[in-house]
């Protein structure tokens, strides 16, 4: 199973460093946990690679533990550039509560976790007790050597804070406190998280004598080397209230061809027989987007649950496909009224002035132009005369071309 299993992870591309072979890492049942600052009340995409790989390691029947940074979060991860904003005990506390309503929702009828908050243990720690029995393991030569500190080091407007410096030993001490609490002896995270990971493993080595393990998996990026996920500053949130399961499937759909086929291995279970399928006829013709189709629907339905996805796809075949109004739920309509501009009172006006109004073109000459060149639809239907009154049921999409385009109610 050890084999099998980290064979797996590999060709999935989710294991970057390890503080031993993959393989004896995974050989025997490990009980593994994966920490997270609650700096906002949702998770994101950017998260989804870890919450999937831990579901991953939970299948082959290791144990796992979700430790919200209840604790951690007071003080922040370093970044690349700038101190972190320090939030409240309020926020940090709400965001906790958050995350975990969150995780189980995701997680919870798929496989056993164990949710633990370290603000148990790091906010009763005493100053001199941790300088003692944390601290005098850490040289400030090896902390500074660390490329995001060093980097903050080396801009003096980007300069680090003491409060940042220690986080590494922070999450050290939490590694070594679950190691006694839980017999955890596995953590995994992101690469950019290696060396706060690895302290973590010196410590527990340096206290204990006890070898425990660690592996991190690849940060992962868009085509352009952004993180993934992130758009100018804006997350896509995992929550429904954050970011629609609309919205949510339009993201994964509108994934770049370069990168698909390494999502579908990153977050999906599909296997890798089925993925290279996809991927031979992907390849053949990018422009049918199959994969980005199976992606989205994979992820939403993963996120948001089953109905969702599927109107989320109706919906999606509506706007983009011209795809027709039949059979539309509740649920359907909803979201097709939330995630497309909306024009009320429009039945029985003249389609000219429901044009202009509906700012699908600039002025009732425009809007002639428009009709007399067969640009203009209602319902899938070209409408063609200028003096044309318009006429529907309950509801209708006006189209000005392929892509313009409001819904009428």
């Amino acid at each position: 199973m050890g084999m099998e299993l980290s064979t797996e992870l590999k060709n999935r591309g989710l294991v970057q460093d390890t503080s031993a072979d993959i393989e004896k890492i995974l050989g025997g049942k490990r009980t593994v946990y994966i920490g997270t600052d609650p700096t906002a009340d949702s998770l994101h995409v950017g998260h989804l690679a870890w919450v999937v790989l831990l579901k991953r390691l939970g299948d082959a029947g290791h144990k796992l533990i979700l430790l919200v940074g209840g604790g951690t979060g007071m003080i922040g991860d370093p970044k690349e550039k700038g101190e972190r904003s320090l939030k409240t005990m309020d926020e940090i506390d709400y965001n906790a509560r958050a995350f975990e309503v969150q995780l189980r929702n995701l997680l919870g009828d798929r496989v056993d976790f164990e949710m633990v908050n370290n603000a148990e243990w790091l906010r009763e720690v005493k100053l001199l007790d941790f300088l003692r029995d944390t601290g005098k393991h850490f040289t400030v030569n090896d902390l500074v050597k660390r490329d995001l500190i060093r980097r903050r080091l080396e801009t003096p407007d980007e300069s680090i804070s003491y409060t940042e410096f220690t986080y590494s030993l922070l999450q050290a001490y939490d590694y070594r406190e679950l190691n006694e609490r839980y017999g955890c002896d596995l953590q995994i995270g992101g690469s950019d998280q290696w060396t706060n990971i690895l302290s973590g493993v010196d410590l527990i080595r340096k206290t204990t004598g006890k070898e425990v393990f660690a592996f991190s998996f690849p940060l992962t990026t868009d085509a352009s080397g952004r993180k993934f996920g992130k758009s100018e500053g804006n997350a896509v949130w995992l929550s429904g209230e954050k970011t629609s399961p609309y919205q949510f499937y339009q993201f994964w759909l509108n994934v770049e061809d370069e990168k698909v086929i390494d999502y579908l291995k990153i977050y999906t279970f599909l296997s890798l027989d089925e993925i290279a399928g996809i991927t031979k006829e992907h390849n053949i013709d990018p422009s049918t987007r199959i994969a980005q189709i199976r992606l989205a629907e994979e992820m939403t339905n993963f996120t948001h649950g089953e109905e969702a996805t599927k109107s989320a796809a109706r919906v999606s075949g509506i706007l983009f496909e011209g795809s027709p109004l039949d059979d539309l739920s509740g649920a359907d309509k909803e979201m097709l009224i939330k995630n497309a501009p909306v024009f009320e009172g429009a039945e029985g006006r003249p389609l000219v002035e429901v044009l202009v109004e509906s700012r699908l073109a600039s002025s009732k000459r425009e809007a002639r132009e428009f009709i007399e060149s067969g640009a203009v639809t209602l319902g899938g239907e070209k409408l063609t005369d200028p003096e044309a009154k318009v006429e529907f049921a309950e509801l209708a999409i006006l189209k000005r071309g392929k892509k313009n385009l409001v819904v009428l109610t």
